[in-house]
């Protein structure tokens, strides 16, 4: 466990343990808790707010959308089970950069799902068709800023209608809140150690402020919102 509390004045360095090599068993656990977590605070009401404030119906063609560091494929299949009670079209591909993730979230997809689930780095990813939506959950405080400019540019150039950043608002008292609940709620230890080191590694407005502007993004074009518990998402919604 973490015995002193970061500078919540800067994003932290700290190294989370999902990050590091470890066994695909571990892993599958660890991403199971997370998904739990998640589902307990309804982590997902702002991307589902987002998705139902577009006017989805109007795309003349199959709806195709892009999870980016897809996890354990929890969130890509209540975007499958939203738009199916819908009536939406839509093709949904799972994308991340780890190999064990993917066969992770493909384990626990049943076999009636379209769901395609694809290891590879978003940077060297060409969609083979064009995508409409990108959307991510907590990926982005795993990457550097220098990374986090490039994958705005990335979903900038790819997304036809828009993307969704899903990410984590730093402060201490989300920090020490999830510190103290991941380890009442028994959770993976991996969990218990990098939900608080994710929360350090996390955005303020202001970050993400910046971030947006080196990516040639103006305010206007980009929502930075916070929704609680602890989450800081970004927006973006292009013109139809």
């Amino acid at each position: 466990m973490l015995s002193n509390a970061p500078d919540f004045r800067h994003r932290a360095r700290l190294i989370e343990k999902m990050d590091q090599p470890c066994s695909r068993d571990d892993l599958r656990a660890c991403l199971r808790d997370i998904a739990r977590l998640n589902r307990w605070i309804r982590a997902d009401r702002s991307l589902f707010n987002w998705l139902g404030s577009l006017n989805l119906s109007s795309v003349a063609q199959r709806l195709r959308i892009l999870d980016v560091g897809c996890g354990n494929g929890d969130g890509l299949r209540r975007i499958e089970r939203w738009a199916h009670d819908r009536n939406l079209a839509v093709d949904l591909i799972g994308l991340d950069i780890s190999p064990d993730v993917v066969a992770i979230a493909a384990e626990l997809t049943p076999p009636t799902s379209s769901i395609q689930w694809i290891a590879a780095d978003v940077f060297s990813y060409v969609p083979p068709r064009p995508i409409h939506i990108v959307v991510s959950s907590l990926l982005t405080h795993h990457l550097a800023d220098i990374q986090l400019v490039r994958f705005l540019q990335w979903m900038e150039r790819h997304a036809a209608l828009g993307w969704f950043i899903n990410d984590l608002s730093r402060a201490a008292v989300p920090y020490h809140f999830i510190r103290i609940f991941a380890r009442l709620a028994r959770l993976h230890p991996f969990v218990q150690y990098d939900a608080p080191v994710s929360i350090a590694r996390a955005f303020v407005p202001a970050d993400w402020q910046t971030l947006c502007a080196a990516a040639n993004l103006t305010e206007r074009e980009v929502s930075i919102q916070r929704f609680r518990p602890a989450r800081l998402c970004v927006a973006r919604r292009k013109p139809q």
